[in-house]
Order: C-alpha cells, then structure tokens, then sequence
C-alpha cells in the first residue's frame, strides 16, 4: 500500500477529548475517527489491525473446536421478556439500547444470550449432537452513560462471544476450561500480561465466571492479588482473610454513653464531632440499611473506614423503606435491638476485631460510643462485606494482598441452564430419553477494545509500537529524496515489488515531503520494522533497517534475502 494513496491524515496534536495515551495515539496516527460520542470509525489502519486481532480469535478457537456463526444485531424484545432482562433495561447493569419499528419492539443487541439460546435450541433435539460451542464476532449496542478513553467505553463495540452447550454440569465445566485456555493463548498472542480473576456476574448471570484483567495505569477497574500464593478476584467479589471468631465482650467494659450528635449523620461528621486525634473512621461501625434479592430489610456492618461491598441483587433503602422500618433512623443507625424488628444483621469480618465501636443510636441527632459487639449487639450472618484494600490478608493463604488498577478485556461464565430453563425450545432428549435443558456457558471479549488495550501497554514517547501479530503491516518502506531522484524511487518502487511478491505486507511512504515527517510518521504509526532507501545508501547498496520497538539500526543488502529485510 502507498502511501499517497493511503486514506489517513496523522495529526501532530491530540485532540482535546482524548484523555488517554491510546485515544491520542490511535486518532493521530490516523487508525480511529469519532463520530459521536462514544461511537467511531475504523479508518484503513485501524480495520487491519482489527482484523488481525479477529484472525488471531478465530484461529484459536477453531483450534479449541469452536464453530463460528453470525446472529443478528437486531431482537425481538419478546425474547428478552421470556429471559427476565427486560426489566432491567435502562440500569447500570444492562444498559440496553429499545426501538420500535413496524414489526414490533426490538433490542439493539448488547449481548446475545437469548438470541443464541433458541437458534441452538431449534437445531440440537439429541445429546448426540453434545457439546457444542458456538462464536460469532458482531457488533454490540450499549448506551453507556458516560463514554470515554477512546475505543476503552464505547456505545457501539465489536464483541467475540462464544457459547457453550452441554449436557450437564461436569461437561459445561469442561467445555468451560477448553474456552478459558483459549483466551489465555489468544492474549499471549497479543502481547498482554492478562490476569483471570474471580468476578461478579453481573446482569448475565451464572455462578462462576472469571474476568480478563490487563493491569494498566489508566483502567476503570481494580482487581485484587494475593502476594504469595496468586490468589485473584476482581474489587466486587474479592474477600478478605485474617480474622478469628469474635472476641467475647470484656464483662469490666464500661456501658455505651450517648451523644448528642445535630445534623451529623455521616461518618466524617461525627469523627468531627469527638475532636480527638484517637477517634478514627475506623473507630465508626457503617450502618447501612438494604433490601436483599428476596425483598427483606437488612442491616449491614463494616468497618467506618471502607466502602461496603453489596451481593447482587442488594439496593439500599429508599424513603418508603425507611417509612416501614422506623427502628432504622436515616443518617443514625445503629444494630441494637434490629433483629427484634425482623431486620437481619449481616457484618464484614472486619467487625469481629476487639474493642468498642461509635455507632447510631437509632434515633435523629444522636450517636453512642463504647457499643461492643455481643453485648450491645449481635451479628446474624458474617460475610466479607468490606471492598478489599492493598495490604489486607488473602482469604486463602493469609499473605499481603495488592490492588492493581486495570482494563477489563474479557468475561467468561458457567452459565448452567439460567436460560435454557426459562426460554422457550432450548432443550434436548438426553440418553435415558428425558428432556433436559442445556447447560451453557458464553464467553465475551472485546474486540474493539482490544485494539485500544494494546495500543496502551505498546507505545513509547514517539508514538505507537504495534506487537508484529497485530501490526497494520509488517514493514514500513520509506523513499527519501525520490522526486529528486529517480535512481531512489526506482530502487524502492523494485523493493517494494519484491516484498510484496514475498507475502509481505508493506506501506510504502512514496509521497514527497521530507525525511523528518516520514520518519516522525514512521514512529508514530508503529510499524516493526522500518527500512529506508535513500541516495547514500544505495551508492553502497544497502537499505537502513530500524526496529521500532528497540530502536536497533542496521545496514542490509538491498539485493539480500528478503528474510535479513525483516528478521528481528
């Protein structure tokens, strides 16, 4: 490809909407356009380095068996209906995109769990027929609050998502393994130092799943590592070791003294309150009234200095509720005397340390001091309701735990039959001549995503460095001087013959302007391997060959091997 016919304009300055390193990159070099917020183009660039990232996905899984199929973007909202997650359209959770059309209400496919449900349950009557696993790379719609970081948080993605079926649990974990060690070789393929870590599962549901982390300084996520024995859960469903039962009370201890607290009813306000360099945040026991997934009023402890970690499916109180609960007063709650109202008490292990703790005292304006647990309350239920910080204990080993800031980059899920069993023709005869539902997995990674996530761990202060297996080209062939002589451009113009008659995939910089914007745009493009044919060197008749990512200069032969024009 020449350049002078290439459709890409680099840019020298970022735009000023790219906050991050790869947006900036990706927009200069000419390989992204935005076109609204949260929505873009692929330029020429950008699609070929797309695409190798989608050739690499589907080699893998076709080796790993996989059979690739396409769905439709566009759903019958009834199919959402019969799945449950029509309701909850418009959340956080499932930020799904509705329209109306003349046949009927439809979805803007964000994830296609009920779509590739029925289309294998219409196909597959017999176990016989198990396993299989689907894949399709399509285009996603998510009406994403708050786009941003580029190609990182997008309305409109391009997603590979898979999906298993099988006959039974033990085979869905199988099926499941298979999928998982594909996704590591594809992104070691990819260059990226990822980390499968336990997750929540979110609106898709299912009871195991695993998030692909790539630890990045830029990433809207945490996850959680254990120092010693590899331990890794993403900030939502880590949990935290280190703590024995609870210590009795001490019988000496004095009783707990109220406080008149006005207008503080937030744990800032009362360490205020107290004025003493000894009264912490972590000296406050967090009171914080929730409903559970069945609808029943909890009151859930931890710890004053950390944020609580809610299961799915848990809100907070609203006004109504705390209209029919007057034992919980808003801003003053306190866990004495709860489970007497029908509320169930649930603490952090963190709550089962020695000593006293500041709470509510379930009335306005007033806080008690010196409240021990198993004399001034009691604990129904002990979890890990505490988000996990560096340097908390691993639940599994005891060591040190860090927090690593990082990119989502994919998600797996057993599945099991949540959507089989609720969508109407997704099951099979199984061998005993029994109907069954499958059991499923489904497996999602971000394509477009990717592109970004690489670009942002392989780049330097000149621009970006593409990994050679996703690379828009191989080679990055420049002509300098050739207007002035043709001796050069015609040295380049058989040079360039010669590798692409290799299988090379080259961009040839042809156009005339001078030596420093081609090489400025050589580095910001990030090709591997640069070779420039110039006036002095072809009187020695060698080329200049330059590696992007080491910076190694040497001469070759111009008439050499084509594989000392591109070796490493």
């Amino acid at each position: 490809m020449r350049m002078s016919r290439l459709l890409v304009r680099t840019l020298r300055e970022a735009p000023a909407d790219a906050e991050v390193v790869s947006h900036q990159l990706l927009v200069r070099g000419g390989f992204i356009r935005r076109l609204a917020s949260g929505v873009y183009t692929f330029l020429p660039l950008g699609l070929r380095v797309l695409h190798n990232i989608e050739a690499i996905i589907r080699e893998e899984l076709d080796a790993a068996g996989c059979q690739e199929l396409l769905l439709p973007a566009l759903h019958p909202l009834e199919l959402w209906e019969q799945s449950g997650r029509a309701a909850l359209f418009g959340s956080d959770a499932l930020p799904a995109m509705q329209v109306e059309g003349r046949g009927g209400s439809f979805v803007l496919g964000p994830t296609h769990e009920e779509v590739v449900t029925v289309t294998v349950g219409g196909e597959v009557d017999s176990y016989r027929q198990l396993p299989l696993t689907v894949y399709q790379i399509q285009v996603k719609f998510r009406d994403e609050a708050r786009p941003r970081f580029g190609l990182l948080r997008t309305r409109e993605l391009i997603m590979a998502d898979a999906y298993s079926f099988d006959v039974d649990k033990e085979a869905m974990q199988a099926s499941y393994g298979v999928v998982y060690d594909a996704y590591l070789r594809i992104f070691a393929r990819l260059g990226l130092d990822v980390s499968p870590v336990e997750a929540e599962s979110g609106a898709i549901g299912g009871d195991v799943n695993h998030e692909f982390m790539v630890p990045s300084a830029v990433g809207e996520d945490h996850f959680v590592r254990c120092r010693a024995c590899g331990y890794a859960a993403n900030v939502e469903a880590a949990t935290r070791g280190g703590f024995g039962d609870p210590v009795a009370p001490d019988a000496s201890a004095a009783d707990a003294v109220e406080h008149h607290t006005p207008d503080r009813p937030g744990i800032d306000g009362v360490v205020a309150f107290f004025d003493d360099p000894a009264v912490t945040h972590a000296d406050l026991l967090k009171s914080l009234a929730v409903v559970d997934a069945d609808g029943n009023a909890v009151l859930v402890l931890v710890p004053g200095d950390r944020e609580a970690r809610l299961p799915g499916g848990w809100r907070l109180f609203e006004e109504a509720d705390f209209a029919a609960h007057p034992s919980l007063v808003k801003g003053y709650i306190g866990p004495g005397g709860q489970q007497d109202t029908g509320v169930t008490v649930v603490a952090d292990v963190g709550v089962a340390r020695p000593g006293s703790w500041i709470t509510g005292a379930n009335r306005a304006d007033h806080h008690l001091s010196g409240v021990l647990l198993g004399r001034d309350f009691e604990v129904d239920v002990w979890g890990s309701y505490a988000e996990v910080v560096t340097g908390d204990a691993c639940p599994r080993c005891g060591a040190e735990v860090d927090l690593v800031r990082s990119v989502e980059a994919a998600h797996t899920f057993q599945l099991g039959t949540k959507y089989s069993d609720v969508m109407t023709g997704a099951s099979f005869v199984a061998e005993d001549g029994s109907e069954a539902a499958f059991s499923m997995g489904c497996y999602g990674m971000g394509v477009s995503r990717l592109l970004s996530v690489v670009a942002e761990e392989s780049h330097d202060d000149r621009g970006l460095v593409w990994p050679a297996s996703v690379a828009p080209f191989q080679v990055h062939l420049a002509a300098l001087g050739a207007g002035r002589s043709p001796e050069v451009g015609g040295a380049a113009d058989a040079l360039h013959d010669r590798l692409v008659a290799a299988g090379v995939e080259v961009l040839y910089d042809d156009r005339d302007v001078s030596p420093g914007v081609k090489f400025a745009d050589a580095d910001l493009l990030g090709i591997p391997v640069r070779l420039v044919v110039g006036g002095k060197g072809l009187a020695r008749g060698i080329v200049e060959w330059r590696s992007r990512a080491t910076g190694e200069e040497r001469d070759v032969a111009l008439d050499g091997p084509v594989e000392a024009l591109l070796a490493p």
